[in-house]
């Protein structure tokens, strides 16, 4: 066959995947199962045995009739606002039990599907494993530990569990080294609170060294993550990462952001029933995403990108904050506006129309903003895609006016070189006679080998 064979330079070599062996066969497969299988056991039946105490506990808390044994003044204040509300005392008990066990039952649900789909990866058992400890760590404060020791054990593997998950996570490999000795001080750390008693030389009891102690696990924890991505991780890693970091930043920072908000707007939230009862469903809610993050990290993280998610989020987030900013500004300042030129007017007068001003305004400037942002998001964190979309659209305006097919080869070479990256590149030109077509076609081909070609 005749044709024209053009190769470029090879590109910058690939970064070479160093995937961790989490599998598991033999003996550690079924010791491993069967701790998992022992561990939702213990967890699940510690939890069930915990329902009735805990709402038994409650309904004692906040009695108030003349058969309880002297009620405190909160207690009657809470459930008059109850009352007020239109909601008994067992309504709100039953409530508060419903929220604790779909928030258990949700953690359960996703640990038995990693253990079903992969129980023959240590990694994903592990995942599972944290997942039924932690829900009843995250609970532990809500519920009447029934019996306690055991309930005191599954808290405290539940707390270590998701600290050494994190620094394991993904390939099964503490990254790095010095994160295994963090792991036996996590372990001594909560050992500390759950089974010795405050005396005077447990160093739990102690306020600094419990914060500082904290800061570190954390603080290491991060930093492990971010050198495991940018040092160690393959492409394939680094997406799992991107969704467990994704996940548990929105949970983690939704929950603090929430926290903040009553805590500002609701100073005495744990005495206005409704305050409470708003908070504790939006904190329940966000940490759900930490397991369905993890759950896609494992197991669907090759069949969806979680760039673009990150990508509109961030767009979104920034878009409402500002917009949110704008529009409580713009209503301040044209009613102060208004106030200046139309002092006779009454405030009920002026602040529809500067509700109806100040909401016209957001409407109009949200595609522009949102156009903006989205550029600047994606210089800023998307800068290679960012590039690739500016040069398919400049070869896609040349290309309507180019003639020349040497020019156009260039070109076309180029754009795939630049956009793509890939390690050779070579175009061959076919003829019209020999392809049975009127006109002559590009047929681009893209090698993923590391040598060029004669």
């Amino acid at each position: 066959m005749n044709g024209l064979f053009t190769g470029s330079a090879p590109a910058v070599a690939r970064d070479k995947p160093q995937q961790g062996d989490t599998r598991l066969n033999g003996k550690r497969l079924i010791l491993a199962r069967a701790a998992c299988l022992v561990a939702g056991i213990l967890s699940f039946g510690v939890f069930v045995a915990s329902v009735p105490a805990t709402y038994e506990a409650l309904l004692s808390l906040l009695c108030t009739g003349p058969l309880c044994h002297h009620p405190t003044p909160a207690s009657v204040r809470f459930v008059q606002q109850l009352q007020a509300l239109g909601l008994s005392v067992q309504a709100y008990a039953i409530y508060y039990m419903l929220l604790n066990i779909v928030f258990v039952c949700a953690y359960f649900v996703v640990a038995i599907m990693l253990f079903w789909r992969r129980s023959d990866d240590w990694m994903a058992l592990f995942a599972s494993f944290f997942l039924m400890t932690f829900a009843l760590t995250f609970s532990s404060d809500t519920l009447e530990a029934t019996p306690y020791w055991l309930f005191q054990f599954v808290i405290f593997l539940g707390a270590v569990s998701i600290v050494v998950f994190f620094y394991l996570f993904p390939t099964g490999r503490f990254v790095p080294r010095w994160t295994r000795w963090l792991s036996i001080g996590v372990i001594l750390y909560w050992g500390f609170k759950y089974f010795l008693p405050p005396f005077p030389f447990n160093p739990y009891t102690n306020t600094i060294f419990t914060n500082s102690a904290f800061l570190v696990f954390v603080g290491a924890l991060i930093i492990a993550q971010v050198y495991r991505y940018l040092r160690v991780s393959s492409s394939v890693q680094r997406q799992q990462t991107k969704w467990v970091v994704f996940g548990v930043s929105i949970a983690v920072g939704g929950y603090l952001i929430f926290a903040s908000l009553f805590s500002l707007f609701f100073p005495s939230a744990r005495q206005n029933p409704l305050a409470e009862i708003l908070l504790n469903t939006f904190n329940h809610l966000l940490l759900l995403l930490i397991p369905i993050s993890i759950a896609f990290a494992i197991l669907r993280s090759r069949l969806w990108d979680i760039d673009i998610i990150i990508n509109r989020t961030l767009v979104y987030s920034s878009l409402t904050a500002i917009l949110a900013l704008l529009y409580f500004a713009s209503v301040i300042a044209l009613q102060s506006l208004l106030s200046v030129f139309t002092g006779q007017l009454s405030a009920g007068t002026q602040t529809p129309v500067v509700i109806v001003a100040s909401t016209l305004g957001i409407a109009a400037l949200f595609q522009p903003l949102r156009r903006r942002l989205q550029t600047i998001i994606d210089r800023r964190f998307y800068r290679s895609r960012y590039d690739a979309a500016r040069t398919l659209a400049a070869f896609s305006a040349s290309l309507r006016n180019e003639v020349d097919l040497n020019q156009l080869r260039e070109q076309l070479l180029a754009v795939v070189q630049e956009t793509m990256q890939p390690a050779h590149v070579s175009l061959w030109l076919r003829h019209p006679e020999q392809s049975g077509q009127r006109n002559t076609r590009l047929l681009p081909r893209i090698d993923e080998e590391e040598s060029v070609a004669p």
